[in-house]
């Protein structure tokens, strides 16, 4: 029996002839992405620009009518509520921004969760309230300036650890293939305009573990082609070395998007931002790992010598 194969064997493109134009393509959709966050800037949810969250438990109910629920608050004109279950099926926490003016005026907050409360208890005869927290603005703004320093760091950690790894142009090739990508999906949101809040900062951190993962697959082979290979041009190099690990790469991202899809498709509304994120991540993600970090050890200057060869090095490419 034969085994499905989606890359034939021994497949030879050239990835790197197109190094120049995807460089450009890639710095004008940074550039692009940046421009919008400064001049746009981004959708802060209730996480980042402080909020009301109210629990409610439905005691004769084995399952919260969520969607029904969400309609009904929708028509009370704060917004959209972002509505999740917590803890047990019938357990759900209700999230709104903070209206207007709260910050100067706390009754306005009050009178919100008294409206919506009361509108909860009339439509639903079991429920019970559990509580009613608000956060400030304030505090918000701090929770977001520590995700946004928890990615900074991240990136530059993982950086570190490549340099430390393999040599220090791997290790500013990954941190370039990290700002590529991170910014293009902070960019998708930025035009998009979908609401931005801690499920969002989760995404990009899986985006940065999955860059990390798929340029060190593609570092780890050109290291090892680089002992082997050591008079081959780099160039060709570099193009053997992702032809090599190109099948990975295709069934590794294609299984993660037929998920992240049937998410983005099925799934319910509150995560749709959150496999929106991964499915940009996934295609920036493979694009960086081919035309960010592997041209950017040609433009670096590596130097193959420094590495040691290993049993079966060769002078040739076969």
């Amino acid at each position: 029996m034969r085994l499905l194969k989606l890359v034939p064997d021994n497949t030879n493109l050239h990835f790197l002839k197109w190094q120049w134009p995807t460089t450009i393509i890639s710095v004008l959709l940074m550039l692009g992405s940046w421009t919008l966050m400064f001049t746009h800037g981004l959708n802060m949810g209730v996480d980042f620009v402080g909020g009301q969250m109210i629990r409610v438990t439905f005691t004769q109910s084995p399952t919260a009518p969520i969607a029904q629920l969400r309609g009904e608050v929708e028509t009370l004109g704060y917004g959209e509520p972002i509505i999740q279950t917590f803890g047990k099926p019938n357990e759900i926490s209700i999230r709104l921004r903070l209206p207007e003016g709260s910050d100067k005026d706390a009754a306005l907050a009050d009178a919100m969760a008294k409206k919506i409360t009361a509108n909860i208890k009339q439509n639903h005869a079991d429920a019970r309230v559990d509580g009613v927290d608000s956060v400030s603005g304030k505090v918000s703004k701090e929770l977001g300036w520590t995700a946004f320093k928890a990615l900074g760091f991240a990136s530059l950690a993982i950086s570190i650890f490549i340099w430390y790894r393999f040599e220090w142009q791997f290790g500013v090739g990954a941190l370039v293939s990290l700002v590529h990508d991170v910014s293009l999906v902070l960019g998708l949101f930025a035009v998009t305009q979908m609401e931005f809040d801690l499920t969002i900062v989760a995404a990009i951190l899986t985006v940065i573990g999955y860059s990390l993962n798929d340029t060190i697959v593609v570092y780890d082979r050109i290291r090892e082609n680089l002992k082997k290979f050591r008079k081959m041009p780099l160039e060709e190099l570099l193009d053997l070395s992702v032809n090599e690990t190109l099948a990975r790469t295709v069934v590794t991202s294609g299984t993660m998007l037929i998920t992240l899809i049937a998410l983005l498709l099925l799934g319910p509304k509150v995560i749709f931002g959150f496999s929106a994120a991964l499915i940009l991540g996934i295609f920036v993600c493979t694009y960086s790992s081919i035309y960010a970090a592997a041209p950017m050890l040609i433009w670096l200057k590596v130097n193959p010598t420094s590495f040691v060869p290993g049993e079966g090095s060769k002078d040739e490419a076969p």
